[in-house]
């Protein structure tokens, strides 16, 4: 079925990119276990390495269960094409190497996930890739930021895990007049969010959360949206308009251009994926669109779930705060009910006021959720992010990803909401006693 048939998320997770097996008339995506493809002939062949004509070489940079995945996902997304990756830190990082070279830099937000801040703070460095981090509670941070060779903005919608909104339009609109796209990681609001409808250019997932949603496979995304004019700045985006040595030369908006608007995820096809393999398995693409089958109907569980729970934390004497955007006010709720329709998300922050020693004891005292260092899962999880997903940040840099000592990073699952409430209340009661004793 075309995605042209429908725009409602519901009809597009089943059906987006597929119909049935040509060959068996299989309802379900074959597992192409493949690694090469056989040509029809040495025109073929040529004509698919040349670009003349789309199809299947090799698994590293394509496979037909992926472009499935592919497919559905942009569908979803209202975007043009789709890039499937081994995992949600390769889709990070293609993002920016798609655009940027040593000396370039990128604007990006404050409110991260520890592990993308490593990877720009540290890994990007190395590479010669600079990441400037501003605070997205001023747009305009972001421009005071940009030079000359700034390639992208970047940001997470729902910032894992401060869960403060970003302001998608508002940044978009500060880049774009410059040539400067604006990459955000949707991760946390599949469904309740399209940041392309707002503006931005490329929209970033980690599969292994919310779109998967069973904790079985690793999987990223990046997803083009086929809006942004690549060409109207040539000498802010030199990676797209000028030849390229690894590539025959090829300047990509105009060697694409029979394709589509789609030189950005072409091009992070044709050179990141096939010389840096970081390719998703056609097993794990297999069981991410099983997971994105039942998406919109777990993200409303999820959200329902979330709210339930911030209401009942708020109300404990242990939790010093909750941290989730019903909670919030002002410009950040704005945000919130400007960006997610349909609910916040089923992430859940909160500080307990006896610190890191509570938060031990309350993730100890746990029985059903899971001690886990994943989100989005089915079931739900809990963990100390200072501890663990952060540790590797300095206490400065936990601060401005919205981590303190005694936060508890939730992530609420779609079991019975009075079984998820039983656990917390007994696991708060464990944790209380440290704070009475004191």
């Amino acid at each position: 079925m075309s995605s042209e048939l429908s725009t409602h998320v519901e009809t597009l997770s089943l059906h987006a990119g597929w119909r049935a097996d040509p060959t068996t008339g299989a309802v379900a995506v074959p597992i192409y276990q493949t690694t090469s493809y056989q040509f029809r002939d040495t025109e073929q062949a040529s004509n698919l390495f040349a670009l003349k004509e789309l199809g299947n070489i090799y698994t590293r940079i394509g496979n037909p269960t992926l472009d499935v995945l592919e497919q559905r996902v942009a569908a979803l997304e209202g975007g043009a094409a789709a890039l499937a990756l081994a995992s949600g830190q390769a889709a990070s990082a293609f993002a920016l190497q798609n655009l940027a070279r040593a000396g370039d830099n990128v604007v990006s937000s404050t409110d991260l996930y520890g592990g993308t801040w490593n990877l720009f703070a540290n890994t990007l460095k190395d590479q010669g890739i600079e990441v400037r981090f501003v605070d997205p509670a001023d747009p305009e941070a972001f421009a005071r930021a940009t030079d000359s060779r700034t390639r992208a903005y970047y940001a997470e919608t729902l910032p894992n895990p401060k869960l403060t909104v970003f302001p998608i339009k508002e940044v978009a609109e500060i880049g774009r007049p410059l040539g400067i796209p604006l990459i955000v990681d949707n991760t946390a609001a599949p469904i309740l969010s399209r940041p392309l409808d707002h503006g931005a250019a490329i929209v970033v997932y980690s599969s292994t959360k919310y779109l998967g949603g069973h904790g079985n496979s690793i999987g990223g995304l990046i997803v083009d949206g086929g809006r942004f004019d690549w060409a109207a700045h040539p000498a802010r985006q030199p990676a797209l308009n000028t030849p390229d040595p690894s590539y025959h030369g090829a300047v990509w908006i105009e060697a694409v251009k029979p394709i589509g608007p789609v030189a950005y995820i072409i091009k992070a096809r044709t050179t990141l994926l096939r010389d840096l393999g970081a390719a998703q398995s056609p097993f794990n693409a297999f069981l991410t669109l099983q997971g994105i089958e039942t998406l919109p109907l777990r993200i409303e569980r999820h959200s329902s779930n979330a709210q339930a729970v911030a209401d009942f934390l708020i109300k404990r004497p242990e939790v010093a705060r909750v941290i989730h955007p019903s909670q919030q006010t002002g410009e950040a709720r704005r945000r919130a009910d400007t960006y997610l329709k349909g609910g916040y998300g089923g992430l859940v922050g909160f500080e307990l006021a006896a610190g890191r020693e509570a938060g031990r004891r309350f993730i100890d005292a746990l029985k059903l959720l899971y001690h886990v260092a994943n989100i989005g899962d089915a079931r739900s999880l809990a963990i100390h992010p200072a501890s663990t997903t952060h540790s590797q940040l300095t206490a400065e840099e936990q601060q401005k990803t919205g981590v303190s000592e005694g936060y508890v990073r939730l992530s609420v699952g779609i079991e019975h909401i009075d079984d998820i409430i039983a656990d917390l209340s007994q696991a708060l009661d464990v944790a209380g006693t440290l704070a009475r004793a004191a």
